[in-house]
């Protein structure tokens, strides 16, 4: 079983900036696509940013040029760093990782909280 594990969420006035962590269980990445999602209230969960074992990143189109995914490898953890942060922004934010050949396969953290007040 995969453990992630979040932190780095909190109140953030608009136009401010967070790095959310993803600390995992995972000795290495190289099986697997490391992802953020998000879910407001009311709403679906949705994909937010993701990245390849070959640093391939994908972003969804609202956040694109405000947020970067990254990971390091050496201290097995996922990051995202927001950048001018709107609110709808505002979320509980999940670190996910998936079995990049067997996408049915995959794991959640337990999620994170960020507020962006309007």
């Amino acid at each position: 079983q995969v453990q992630l594990v979040e932190s780095g969420g909190g109140l953030v006035q608009p136009g401010g900036s967070l790095r959310l962590s993803c600390v995992t269980s995972l000795t290495s990445f190289s099986r697997y696509t490391m992802g953020w999602y998000r879910q407001a209230p009311g709403k679906q969960r949705e994909l937010v940013a993701d990245i390849t074992s070959s640093t391939i990143t994908n972003y969804a189109d609202s956040v694109k040029g405000r947020f970067t995914i990254s990971t390091d490898n050496a201290k097995n953890t996922v990051y995202l760093q927001m950048n001018s942060l709107k609110p709808d922004d505002t979320a509980v934010y999940y670190c996910n990782a998936r079995v990049t050949i067997i996408p049915t396969i995959r794991y959640w953290g337990q999620g994170t909280q960020v507020t962006v007040p309007s």
